[in-house]
Formats: C-alpha cells, sequence, structure tokens
C-alpha cells in the first residue's frame, strides 16, 4: 500500500508538471503572437508616416510651383502695365509737342513765322471787334482784348512752364501759367497759357478745374486760335465726368464754329464715337 500511495503521489506530480510545461508553452506562444502583432501594428505606422510625410511634402511643392506660377503672371502683368504706362507717357508728350508746335505757328513772334501770316495784326495785337446791331441799326461793339508781342522775358517764363508740362510736372506748370498769366494778362501767349493751364489740370485727372480753365480761356480770349483745342480739351474733360450731353454740345459747337481746323477733325471722330 505504501508502494501505490508513492506511485500515485508520483504520477499526480507528473501531471501537475506537465499541466505547468503546457501553461508556460502557450504563455509563451501568446507573448510572441503579441510582439509579433505589435511589430506589424509599428511597422504599419513607419508606413503611414512615411506616406503621410510624403504627401505632406508632395502638397507643399505643389503649392510652392503654384506660388511661382502665380508670381510669374504677375510680374509679367507688371510689365505689361509699366511697358503701356512708358508708351502712354510717350504718346501723351509727343501728343504735348505736336500740339505745342501747332500753337506756335499761330502765336506772334514764333521763328519763322511773321504775326502777319498767322492772322494777326502787328503788335500792339487786337482781337478782331465783331459789329452787331440792335433794334435801332446802331453799331455795338463788343470788349476789345488787347494783346502785346512778348519780349523776351515773357517768352523765356512761358518756355520755362512749358518745360514743366514735357517733363510731366503739371502742377509747376499750373503754377508758372498762372504766374504768367497774373503778369502778363494782355501778352500774346497768355491765351495759350491759359489753354495750358486745362490741359495740365486735365492731365492731372481734375476734370473739373480743366473745363473752368478752357471756359476761362474761351471768355478771356474769345477770338484767340487756341479755342478750338480748348474747345476739344473740355469735350474730353466732360467725358470723363460722365456730362456726356455737355460733351456733345461742346463737340457739336467745335465742328460748326471752327469747320476745317484739326480740332474740329478729331470732334467728329469722338462724336461719331461717343453713345
Amino acid at each position: 500500500m505504501f508502494l501505490r500511495a508513492f506511485l500515485l503521489l508520483l504520477l499526480f506530480s507528473c501531471g501537475v508538471a506537465q499541466a505547468a510545461l503546457f501553461s508556460d508553452s502557450e504563455t509563451r506562444e501568446q507573448l510572441e503572437a503579441l510582439r509579433t502583432k505589435v511589430q506589424e501594428m509599428e511597422a504599419r505606422m513607419q508606413r503611414t508616416e512615411e506616406v503621410l510625410m510624403g504627401q505632406a511634402l508632395i502638397e507643399l511643392h505643389t503649392q510652392a510651383e503654384n506660388l511661382k506660377m502665380e508670381m510669374g503672371k504677375l510680374r509679367g502683368q507688371i510689365e505689361v502695365l509699366e511697358d503701356e504706362n512708358r508708351t502712354l507717357r510717350k504718346q501723351q508728350k509727343d501728343f504735348y509737342l505736336d500740339l505745342d508746335n501747332r500753337l506756335r505757328q499761330v502765336e506772334p513772334g514764333s521763328t519763322g513765322i511773321p504775326a502777319s501770316e498767322a492772322g494777326i495784326p502787328a503788335s500792339p495785337l487786337e482781337s478782331p471787334v465783331a459789329d452787331t446791331r440792335d433794334g435801332k441799326g446802331a453799331v455795338a461793339k463788343k470788349s476789345v482784348v488787347i494783346l502785346q508781342l512778348p519780349d523776351t522775358v515773357q517768352r523765356g517764363r512761358y518756355d520755362a512752364a512749358y518745360a514743366s508740362v514735357k517733363n510731366g510736372d503739371y502742377s509747376g506748370a499750373i503754377t508758372g501759367f498762372e504766374n504768367f498769366l497774373a503778369q502778363y494778362p494782355q501778352s500774346a501767349l497768355a491765351p495759350s497759357a491759359a489753354y495750358w493751364i486745362g490741359n495740365a489740370y486735365y492731365a492731372l485727372r481734375d476734370f473739373d478745374k480743366a473745363i473752368a480753365a478752357q471756359q476761362r480761356l474761351i471768355s478771356t480770349y474769345p477770338d484767340s486760335p487756341k479755342i478750338p483745342d480748348g474747345l476739344l480739351n473740355m469735350a474730353s474733360s466732360q467725358i470723363e465726368i460722365g456730362q456726356k450731353a455737355a460733351a456733345r454740345k461742346t463737340l457739336e459747337n467745335l465742328i460748326t464754329t471752327y469747320p476745317g481746323t484739326e480740332a474740329a477733325m478729331k470732334a467728329k471722330q469722338r462724336l461719331g464715337s461717343l453713345k
């Protein structure tokens, strides 16, 4: 019986040891499986981070390329605008030079053109007098504007103010011509000075003052050969501020009163495009 008890105890011990060994093996297998899963998850996370970083870099690169393209377009537009601005300034300068040359041809004392050929009598200069008759047949004369041939000082001051126009200093030109008119209101160059004041205001886009300046030219020197160009400048100013009806009336008046002039020809073109 002692032997039987010993054998039973031995068998029982072996069973417990075997169970313990089997349990440790399963635990190790589970741990290995968990480690494997952790490693797989870590690998997947690393691959995901690499993909995400790659996509972020691609997006940043794409955004950078788009910005470069937009900057290139902006630079191109700036260059085009600068070129157009240079062209416009050159055209404006050429326009002023051409117009001044035409105006000088009718100014007394101009080089190579006697005052008599310009349709203006010798000094002192007097604007033509228009006779009108009242109901009783009496002759009434409108006010006479006496113009005097410019001396060297007057010509120098006029040319200095006009140089400001050519250099684009329109504010300086206005000041120069206003001072000229204040000192020499009866100079034969005064109508030109009055005209250029209006033109300088137009260049500064102060259209109300441009219109007022040309109206002063018309009222003060009604027989000046600068009147057609003054009317044309006035009409342009009226168009700029949306007074199309007034501009149309001004252009029609220019065409009717001064037919055959270059200003009248331009007025016809503008009148045709005015809607």
